[in-house]
């Protein structure tokens, strides 16, 4: 058997890479390639994942919702790219290819106009966007509820077809809606918690120890680097609102960034470059840059992601995916709006909803230190964070099981 991963974005990939690797255990499986339809694959060529066909990264780094955005992509060769890239995912279904699609409505409509047989891995849609447990949130739009779904009328319609052998979604909620409707659908849990340590309890901080914060920036350029900016404002702001507590700062920045601009914005705001990180701190790069300012310190690290996300207590993010695992942690995210592409008002508003009491939105970065002041002072509101992250994310292990799924159930 022969599958054609096809994916739309860094975090699609990262998840995808998880069910790959899963896949990789099977011995009837003699054939594994992907096709990132957003940027280059970073992530499938550092896991030595052959990628076929045309990939390219565009002027808006995938995010081209705007008409500005979408305009720059076309003059960037966006038509050109889609085209390669649609004759390959249909020269793989021609011949027999199976396919897993990643993501969103695009790897989806690509997987079923292949003429092949494919499942789906819906990363980018959640019923807990317009609904809770309880019924529909009240911000929810009077068309949306119409609608029925998160997922639309043509998405599903999609799912549907024969071809489509099997829809894995990334929570038991979305699962119990689809059902609905005849889409084989199944509720696995979701591939991005997968290789980190949940714990349901929130961590207990005594005074006398340093609160370590998770900064994440997000992985697309230049918009990263605007967002840093902010994110140092917030810093500040934590600083200013806890000035007798000492803090951590964690700066998890991607792998393939040049981490000269972020050291220069925090030069120019005063901080330090320091010689050593804390001696204490479990973080294995072989890199740290390390910077202080009073008694806070901050570290950069470009090869300890998931240590950062299992030290830090708190998070101030402009990030997809990334603050998604720090909230299926158990933890607690502030966050605000930025320029864009991506992390604009209504993205960040659209993350609130989707993760529910675990993210605190707020207006600008000058407001992040008196809301953590409060947060920290209400344990039981961090219990219900706590609680309210493993609900939304799931445990550990799903890659696995939507593997042998698609193995065992989907490609038989």
């Amino acid at each position: 058997m022969e599958i054609l991963v096809i994916s739309n974005g860094h975090g699609e990939d990262v998840i995808a890479l998880s069910i790959i690797e899963a896949l990789k255990k099977f011995p009837n499986l003699s054939k594994i390639s992907a096709l990132p339809l957003v940027g280059t694959g970073y992530v499938y060529e550092k896991a030595n994942i052959p990628i076929i066909g045309t990939v390219k990264t565009m002027p808006s780094g995938g995010f081209n919702q705007e008409i500005n955005q979408l305009w720059r992509d076309v003059n960037g060769g966006l038509l050109t790219l889609t085209y390669h890239q649609y004759q390959t995912i249909k020269q793989w279904g021609k011949k027999g290819g199976k396919i897993l699609a990643v993501g969103d409505i695009l790897p989806l409509l690509f997987a079923w106009l292949s003429g092949g047989e494919f499942a789906f891995v819906g990363t980018a849609k959640s019923e807990y966007y317009l609904r809770d447990e309880t019924g529909w949130l009240k911000s929810t739009p009077l068309v949306e509820r119409w609608l029925g779904s998160m997922y639309y009328p043509w998405e599903r319609w999609l799912m549907t077809r024969l071809a489509c052998r099997g829809v894995f979604v990334r929570d038991s909620l979305t699962a119990q809606i689809l059902q609905r409707w005849s889409i084989p659908v199944y509720d696995l849990g979701n591939p991005m918690m997968d290789n980190l340590l949940v714990n349901p309890s929130p961590t207990v901080l005594s005074e006398t120890e340093p609160l370590i914060i998770l900064l994440l920036p997000g992985s697309r350029m230049p918009e990263a680097q605007h967002n840093w900016q902010l994110i140092l404002q917030g810093v500040q702001s934590v600083r200013e609102a806890i000035s007798k507590r000492s803090l951590l700062c964690l700066a998890a920045i991607t792998p393939s960034f040049n981490t000269v601009p972020f050291q220069e914005d925090l030069i120019d705001k005063g901080w330090n470059k320091a010689t050593h990180i804390p001696q204490n701190l479990a973080i294995a790069d072989p890199d740290p840059i390390a910077f202080t300012q009073g008694q806070t310190t901050l570290i950069l690290t470009q090869h300890t992601y998931q240590t950062c996300l299992q030290l830090a207590h708190v998070g101030l993010a402009m990030a997809g995916t990334a603050t998604e695992q720090f909230v299926g942690l158990g933890k607690p995210v502030i966050t605000f709006p930025g320029e864009g592409p991506q992390f604009t008002q209504k993205f960040a508003q659209n993350q609130t909803r989707l993760l529910g009491c675990s993210v605190t939105l707020v207006d600008t970065p000058q407001q992040i230190g008196n809301t953590l002041t409060q947060l920290l002072d209400n344990p039981q509101q961090l219990q219900t964070i706590a609680n309210n992250g493993q609900k939304r994310l799931g445990l550990p292990g799903a890659a696995q099981r939507i593997a042998h799924c698609i193995i065992n159930e989907c490609f038989k």
